[in-house]
C-alpha cells in the first residue's frame, strides 16, 4: 500500500504512539489548555529534576481549538 504524506498526518494525528526501543525514559502525554500545560510541565521539572533525571519536554504542540499536547520524558533508572 502506498504511503503519501497525507497517510502520515493521519496516522500521526490518531495518537497511536510509534514504536520506539526501550531507551530508559519513561513519556507522559498530557493534552490541556496552554496554561495548564505550561504548570503541569512545570511541576513536573520540579518532581523529577533535570540534573538527577534528565528531565525534558520532548515534544509540545498546538492542537486545532488551541490546547497543547505535550510529552515529558523522564530517565526512569534514577527512581
Amino acid at each position: 500500500m502506498p504511503r503519501t504524506p497525507k497517510d502520515l498526518a493521519d496516522r500521526m494525528a490518531t495518537g497511536r504512539p510509534r514504536s520506539l526501543a526501550d531507551d530508559g525514559f519513561t513519556r507522559e502525554t498530557f493534552t490541556q489548555p496552554r496554561e495548564q500545560a505550561r504548570q503541569t510541565a512545570r511541576t513536573f521539572l520540579d518532581r523529577w529534576p533535570g540534573a538527577a533525571y534528565m528531565s525534558a519536554v520532548e515534544s509540545w504542540r498546538e492542537l486545532p481549538g488551541g490546547e497543547i499536547e505535550f510529552t515529558m520524558k523522564r530517565l526512569r533508572s534514577a527512581d
